[in-house]
C-alpha cells in the first residue's frame, strides 16, 4: 500500500500494463507458490555457490568502540559501556559532602547525555521532565531554550533550528566526548517509562541483532583497524544509531528514498493479521519509516548525522518541512545506496534469484518493486553511510502515529482485564501476560528517585523539608503492581512513549503512567535525595545512578550552561501533578525556597502570581 503523505506533491509517471505470463500467474497463487519455490531451491543452491562477491579494504567512519566479538562468528558487539561485573553502565564520579567532584578526580568512563529540544516551558514539557526525575535519567540539557524563531516556514523554522542546536552542543568537545552516549528526545511529547539501565541494555541488544542481520544480508569486507595499523574481516555495514520507527511515511514524497527505499520491518509479515501492510489507512502497517523525535547512539556518530542534516538545511534548503523530512531523507539515501550496491555487485545466480523473487512477490528488497524512486542519484565520493537503523519492535521508543490501538496499560498482577483486551485484538500472536525479564529483575519503580540507602535521605533539608502530607509513598512497590504501557503485538514494554500523532493522548494517557499518583512526592524525593560520598557509593553498588561531569539534580541545564531547578521551570505545573495539593513550593504556606546554588527560586512575591 502507499504510505500516508499529506505533504506529497509528486505524482508517479503513468506505467504501461502488460499481460502476466501464465507461469507467473500460477506461481503467484497461494497454493502454488510454495511448491514452486521448493522446486527451484536445489537449483538455487548450485547457482548461488558461484555467486560473486566484492571484498574491499576500507576504514570505518564509526565509533571505534565497535569491535568484532570473540564469542562467536563475526558477531558485532555494542558499545562497551559496562564492565563484566554488574556495575553502573555509566558510573558517576564519587562526590564529596557538598555535591562536588573531589579535586583531581577524573571521570574516565563515558557520560550519558540526555538532550531535550525545547524553546520554553509548559505543562507538556514538565511531564517529560517529571518522567526523567522519577527514573533518575541524567539531568537533561535543553536545546534552544529561550530562543525565538521567526522564519517563513510553517513552524517558523524551529524544527530545522533544533538540528543546528543539537549539532552545536555535540560539537563542543569540552562537554561531549566521542565515546559518550547521546539520547535526543522531543521535549514536549515524550514520557520515559523505564529506567536508563534498561534503555541502554536494550539499545545494546538491538545493535547486536541489527549488525548480525546486516552481515547476513550484505556480507563482509576487509576493515582497516583505526589506530592499530592492522586489518580484519568485518561486516560491510554496521549500525550504531537508533531512531524510532513509524507506521507512516511523512512528509517526504512517496516516491523518494525516505519512503520507497527503506527496509521492511523485522516484525512478522502477518503481525496484524491478513491485512498487515495492506491497510489503506496505515493502522495495520508494520513500522518501517524513520521518526526523528527519538534518537540514541555514540556522540561521534550522532554528531555526524546532525552534521549532514545541517548541510541539507543551510546549504541545500531542505529544511522547510522540518527535521522529520531531513532525517528521513538521510536514512532513505543510506538505504538506497546500500541496496543499489548489493544488487549491482551480484553474480548471475544472485540476479536471477532477485528477479524470480520479485516476480513471485516474495522479494525482501524495497528496490525490487516497480515503484519509481525519485530524487536519488548516488554521487561518487559523497558520504551516505551513517550507521542508522530503526527500533522496529518499539522496545526502546514507542511512536504513536496510528499505533495507539497497539498499546494498552497492563497491570500484570491483575489479569481480570486480560480477556477483554484480547477480545479487542483478535490477531494477537501471543498475549504478554508477564513483563519482559529485564523489568522483572530491575529495582522496584520507586527506587530510582532516590537510589542507594534511603536511610541517608535528609529529613531536615533546607530546600524541601520532609512532609508527611507531601512525601507519602508506598513502602514497597514492584513492577507487577503498576500499570505499564505495553505493545500487545510485539510484547514489549517500551522504555519511552513518544506521543506523536493524536495529541489528545497527552491528556488522556498521562493519568495512566505508573508515576502519576506519586508525581509530587517523587520529584521532592529526587531533589532532596543526598549526593554525599556515601550515597554515591551506595548508588554505584546498585548500578543505577547516572550523572554527567556537570552534576546537578532536580533541574535542567541549558545549552548555554545555565542551571535551572524544577521550581524555576515548572513552578506553575499543577496540572502535571493533578493532586489538588497546590502550587509547587507553596503547598504548606508561604516560604522562601532556594536552589542548589543558593539562588532564590520561590519568594513571597510569587504567592500572588
Amino acid at each position: 500500500m502507499a504510505p500516508h503523505n499529506p505533504f506529497d506533491r509528486i505524482s508517479e509517471p503513468n506505467q504501461t500494463s502488460y499481460p502476466t505470463p501464465a507461469f507467473l500467474r500460477m506461481a503467484r497463487s497461494r497454493r502454488s507458490r510454495t511448491p514452486v519455490l521448493i522446486a527451484i531451491a536445489g537449483l538455487l543452491l548450485l547457482i548461488l555457490g558461484w555467486r560473486s562477491s566484492v571484498k574491499l579494504s576500507v576504514k570505518s567512519p564509526f565509533s571505534t568502540s565497535y569491535r568484532l566479538s570473540s564469542n562467536g562468528p563475526l558477531l558485532y558487539s555494542a558499545p562497551n559501556l559496562h564492565s563484566q561485573i554488574e556495575s553502573p553502565l555509566l558510573a558517576p564520579p564519587t562526590r564529596d559532602d557538598n555535591n562536588t567532584v573531589p579535586m583531581g578526580l577524573q571521570k574516565t568512563n563515558p557520560s550519558f547525555h540526555l538532550l531535550l529540544p525545547a524553546t520554553e516551558s509548559n505543562s507538556n514539557f514538565c511531564k517529560t521532565l517529571l518522567s526523567t526525575f522519577a527514573l533518575a535519567y541524567p539531568p537533561p540539557t535543553l536545546i534552544n531554550y529561550g530562543k525565538k524563531f521567526d522564519g517563513d516556514s510553517w513552524d517558523k523554522g524551529s524544527h530545522a533550528g533544533k538540528i543546528r542546536g543539537v549539532y552545536d552542543f555535540l560539537s563542543d568537545k569540552k562537554k561531549v566526548k566521542d565515546e559518550d552516549m547521546v539520547l535526543v528526545v522531543d521535549g514536549y511529547d515524550a514520557w520515559f517509562q523505564l529506567p536508563p539501565a534498561i534503555m541502554i541494555k536494550r539499545y545494546q541488544q538491538l545493535i547486536i541483532e541489527a549488525n548480525n542481520r546486516l552481515r547476513r544480508r550484505y556480507g563482509t569486507e576487509l576493515k582497516i583497524a583505526e589506530g592499530e595499523g592492522g586489518s580484519e574481516m568485518g561486516p560491510k555495514y554496521i549500525q550504531t544509531v537508533v531512531f524510532g520507527a513509524d507506521k507512516l511515511c511523512w512528509p517526504n514524497g512517496l516516491s523518494e528514498p525516505a519512503c520507497a527505499a527503506v527496509p521492511y520491518s523485522t516484525l512478522p509479515k502477518d503481525v496484524y493479521g491478513p491485512l498487515t501492510d495492506t491497510d489503506p489507512e496505515g493502522f495495520l502497517n508494520r513500522p518501517r519509516y524513520l521518526n526523528s523525535g527519538t534518537v540514541m547512539g555514540p556522540a561521534k556518530d550522532v554528531r555526524a548525522i546532525y552534521g549532514v542534516a545541517v548541510e541539507k538545511v543551510e546549504k541545500d534548503n531542505r529544511g522547510t518541512l522540518g527535521d522529520q523530512f531531513v532525517f528521513a531523507e538521510i536514512f532513505g539515501e543510506q538505504e538506497y545506496q546500500r541496496e543499489s550496491q548489493r544488487l549491482s555487485t551480484q553474480g548471475a545466480g544472485g540476479r536471477w534469484y532477485e528477479w524470480l523473487s520479485s516476480a513471485l512477490g516474495a522479494s525482501d528488497s524495497p528496490l525490487a518493486t516497480n515503484q519509481t524512486i525519485n530524487n536519488m542519484t548516488v554521487i561518487p565520493g559523497r558520504r551516505y553511510e551513517f550507521g542508522i537503523g530503526l527500533d522496529y519492535t518499539s522496545a526502546m521508543f514507542q511512536t504513536m502515529t496510528h499505533s495507539a490501538h497497539d498499546i494498552d496499560f497492563l497491570t500484570y498482577n491483575d489479569s481480570t482485564s486480560f480477556p477483554e483486551i484480547m477480545a479487542e485484538h483478535q490477531y494477537l500472536r501471543a498475549f504478554p501476560s508477564v513483563p519482559p525479564m529485564d523489568i522483572q529483575y530491575a529495582h522496584g519503580p520507586l527506587w530510582y528517585s532516590s537510589p542507594g540507602n534511603h536511610s541517608l535521605e535528609p529529613k531536615d533539608s533546607i530546600l524541601l523539608p520532609h512532609s508527611d502530607k507531601l512525601d507519602d509513598l508506598p513502602g514497597h512497590l514492584d513492577w507487577f503492581e503498576v500499570p505499564l504501557a505495553t505493545n500487545l503485538y510485539t510484547g514489549t514494554v517500551p522504555s519511552l512513549l513518544h506521543i506523536n500523532g493524536d495529541k489528545s493522548l497527552l491528556d488522556d494517557w498521562w493519568p495512566s503512567m505508573w508515576y502519576h499518583p506519586y508525581g509530587r512526592a517523587l520529584v521532592r524525593r529526587y531533589i532532596r535525595s543526598t549526593q554525599t560520598r556515601q550515597a554515591a557509593r551506595a548508588a554505584a553498588a546498585g548500578g543505577q545512578t547516572w550523572w554527567d561531569v556537570r552534576g546537578g539534580r532536580g533541574g535542567v541545564w541549558t545549552d548555554t550552561g545555565l542551571w535551572m531547578s524544577w521550581g524555576e521551570v515548572c513552578k506553575n505545573a499543577e496540572d502535571v501533578f493533578q493532586d489538588g495539593k497546590g502550587k509547587w513550593g507553596r503547598e504548606e504556606g508561604s516560604r522562601k525556597v532556594t536552589n542548589g546554588f543558593g539562588k532564590v527560586v520561590i519568594t513571597d512575591e510569587d504567592e500572588d502570581e
